[in-house]
């Protein structure tokens, strides 16, 4: 592991950007730091083993002094590489864009004055448009709901009622050192993972504009959909040793919930076992939950109708 463009820096603001290839996506994301009226920001980009040409172009960027470059080889484990460029920062603020995704100019200015409007706040999400590769917004986004939430949200984490998305969020970074950085246990989810452990910490403050533009594109999904599940379950569980009883039903109810998703999943494909064996592996904190034997058996029938 190595960096370039190391220097002491007194930003306000540090930009954490993973990258992995994608280089047609990663330079319009990095113009998009660059473009942003809050100037008073350092980044931290840490590649995960690109290929040669976007080393070339990480490494022309190093001339900057407000640009560090963190060489890893590769883990694919998102993480690995955020916390990797974590450890760098030395903003008062975090930041965090994903190489795909762009901000609108004014993200960091908005979000800013909101935080240091709000005291009790320490953290920040702002609303988003998912746009195709070229920037164009998804037709299906003029009727996804929005609902913005902010204060104690630990509820709507918990559900994902709260839309959160990571290249949204700002924090202090006192706070993401308290809640302890991302998971690199998980494999998936490990934005949630974090929002979850920060709600537990401070309240939130929201900035309802669209101020953040997320990509979707071939590249931008896994064909590992299952560590999804795996990961939020993996979440809940270790959440409920650390609230108190109100809250450890809620994510116990959640984890029921994440089960019959999984396994009927599991059952439109096909996957038999995979169907059975998430329905046998959640019976031990669901089978209180009429719900869950009911979906449970609706799915098993309909698996086997369909054979």
């Amino acid at each position: 592991m190595g960096a370039e463009g190391l220097r002491a820096s007194t930003a306000i603001v540090s930009v954490v950007l993973p990258t992995f290839n994608r280089l047609k996506f990663l330079r319009p994301a990095i113009e998009s730091v660059y473009a942003q009226t809050f100037a008073d920001w350092e980044l931290i980009i840490a590649d995960d083993g690109s290929d040669l040409e976007t080393r070339q172009y990480l490494r022309s960027l190093a001339d900057d002094p407000r640009v560090m470059v963190v060489w890893l080889p590769h883990t694919g484990r998102p993480s690995m590489v955020r916390n990797a460029a974590l450890l760098r920062a030395a903003g008062e603020y975090v930041a965090f864009l994903d190489s795909d995704d762009l901000w609108a100019t004014r993200k960091l200015e908005r979000q800013i004055e909101t935080l240091r409007a709000r005291v009790n706040c320490r953290w920040s999400y702002t609303a988003f448009l998912q746009v195709d590769g070229s920037g164009t917004p998804l037709p299906e986004e003029a009727q996804r709901p929005w609902v913005p939430h902010e204060g104690d949200i630990f509820e709507q984490v918990v559900t994902g009622r709260a839309q959160i998305r990571t290249p949204s969020v700002l924090a202090t970074r006192q706070l993401l050192a308290q809640a302890g950085g991302f998971d690199e246990d998980l494999l998936s989810g490990e934005d949630y993972d974090l929002w979850l452990r920060l709600a537990l910490h401070s309240e939130v403050a929201i900035v309802d504009e669209p101020l953040l533009y997320v990509r979707r594109h071939p590249d931008s999904h896994t064909s590992d959909w299952q560590s999804a599940f795996v990961g939020r379950d993996c979440s809940l569980s270790r959440r409920q040793l650390l609230v108190d009883g109100g809250r450890r039903s809620l994510l116990r109810e959640e984890r029921m919930r994440n089960a019959l998703k999984l396994a009927a999943t599991h059952a439109e494909l096909g996957a038999q076992g995979p169907m059975l064996r998430a329905l046998w592996e959640s019976l031990a904190y669901s089978w209180t939950y009429p719900r869950w034997w009911l979906s449970g058996l609706k799915t098993v029938l309909l698996r086997y109708r369909h054979r």
